[in-house]
Formats: C-alpha cells, sequence, structure tokens
C-alpha cells in the first residue's frame, strides 16, 4: 500500500511495485487507507508523513494499534530526512524511513527487506 497526497509519487511508486510484480493499493490519505486496509491487508505500507487530514504520524499509530496489523512493516515517506523526523516515526511504530524523492531500487530494497518473495512463501 502507498499512502501519498501527491499523486506524482503515488503513480511513481505504483510503477516500480507493479514492475517489481507486486500488487499495490494506493491512497490519497490517512483515512482513505485506513478505509482500504482492512480489505486489502498490505503485506507493507509506504505512508508519507505530510498528509493533510489524518498525517503519516497519526495514520501509523493508528495501523499499529489495531492488532490485526501490528506487525505489518510501516515505512514513513518524506522529504524531510532529520534525526527529529526519524526518531518521532520511530515513536510512532514506523519500521523504517525512506526520504523522498527516492529510487527504484531504494523502495524496492526496502520491499524486499520485509517481504518474503512469493517463491520463497510457496515452497515453506
Amino acid at each position: 500500500m502507498v499512502i501519498d497526497d501527491s499523486n506524482t509519487i503515488r503513480r511513481s511508486a505504483e510503477i516500480f511495485l507493479v514492475q517489481a510484480g507486486c500488487q499495490v493499493v494506493l491512497a490519497e490519505d490517512g483515512f482513505d487507507a485506513l478505509a482500504k486496509i482492512a480489505d486489502h491487508q498490505p503485506a507493507v505500507v509506504f505512508c508519507d508523513i505530510m498528509m493533510p487530514r489524518l498525517d503519516g504520524y497519526q495514520t501509523c499509530a493508528l495501523i499499529k494499534k489495531n492488532p490485526r496489523f501490528k506487525a505489518t512493516p510501516v515505512i514513513m515517506l518524506s522529504s524531510k530526512d532529520g534525526l527529529f523526523d526519524r526518531a518521532r516515526g520511530r515513536m510512532v511504530g514506523s519500521d523504517q524511513y525512506l526520504t523522498k524523492p527516492f529510487t527504484k531500487d531504494s523502495l524496492l530494497q526496502t520491499v524486499a527487506s520485509f517481504a518474503l518473495p512469493v517463491e520463497t512463501e510457496i515452497k515453506q
């Protein structure tokens, strides 16, 4: 799942992930994401920090407080790369922090670090 109020960021992430064989669910903000997360049960969530209505920190905290999604990795996306921003992300339960603009490689490496390849899941 990619949660970002920027259509450009959402579409870029979607293209990179679909090319890598991932199924992608897009959300424009935290409220949109919370409505979709239960239906789609994403393996990994990318969440922008600066969004209207419900920011990324609040969205991440709500995802992590739900026992059903507590183990779902949440990666914060931000153009800010400060220590405070990273620490605040950890405090609300984020698993990693990715700085925008991200590259295709950095996005896919992040997914790979949390999600097992389909072939691995089938073999086990």
